[in-house]
């Protein structure tokens, strides 16, 4: 099913763009924790590539893509020796990073959705292996510079919301077997504002109701 979304040139190029959009942000990341190269560098490479290690691992798609395809292993060390040398340039786009990286989200929760089905797995557990493909590369890369991962964090705008919209608008298509080039790009396209309206608006989930935590917030 997901050969029948996108032509595989077409594919593997939309897969490295957003494989170099996820590495840029780990690899920010690791320069503002005062990282050296090589911290970077593996920064670089666990976030682009963490998510969809970690599907392709559950759902026995081995050896992963990531290892049999040079190409997605060397497009985070691209993206490295761009941000070790060029970062303050880069963190003034920052907002134009975020936006490649919102359509990184899209692309990848659609994709990671589509090949857990075709593995096998069942609707509900092809949209959590979705969400992980988008999401996992990110709490992965807070996890290693010790930071509380950001889609847990009440202080942040939306981030897996959008992608389990994106997943589920996927896994509905497959229900009523209307997954196609166009719906598949629908639902990515869908996360995708998803996401860029979180950020224009802060858009946050809600915390416990009715809440009294005495504990300081951070």
């Amino acid at each position: 099913m997901l050969q029948q979304l996108f032509a595989p040139s077409v594919q593997h190029t939309l897969d490295l763009i957003g494989i170099f959009v996820f590495a840029i942000s780990g690899a920010l990341l690791a320069v503002r924790k005062n990282f050296d190269v090589f911290g970077i560098a593996v920064l670089a490479e666990v976030t682009a590539l963490g998510g969809g290690l970690f599907r392709d691992v559950v759902i026995g798609a081995v050896p992963p893509a990531a290892f049999t395809d040079l190409g997605y292993f060397l497009t985070p060390l691209l993206a490295t020796t761009l941000v070790f040398f060029l970062h303050p340039h880069v963190e003034r786009i920052q907002t134009g990073v975020n936006v490649f990286d919102a359509a990184g989200l899209g692309l990848f929760c659609v994709a990671g959705t589509a090949k857990a089905y075709d593995y096998g797995l069942n609707l509900t557990a092809s949209v959590a292996l979705g969400l992980a493909t988008a999401v996992g590369g990110g709490v992965l890369r807070d996890v290693l510079a010790n930071e509380v991962p950001s889609l847990l964090r009440w202080d942040r705008d939306l981030y897996a919301v959008p992608a389990i919209v994106g997943a589920s608008l996927t896994v509905l298509c497959i229900h009523y077997d209307a997954l196609t080039p166009v719906t598949g790009t629908l639902a990515a396209v869908t996360a995708f504002v998803l996401r860029l309206l979180a950020m224009r608006f802060h858009w946050r989930a809600p915390r416990a109701w009715n809440r009294r935590s005495t504990v300081r917030e951070e």
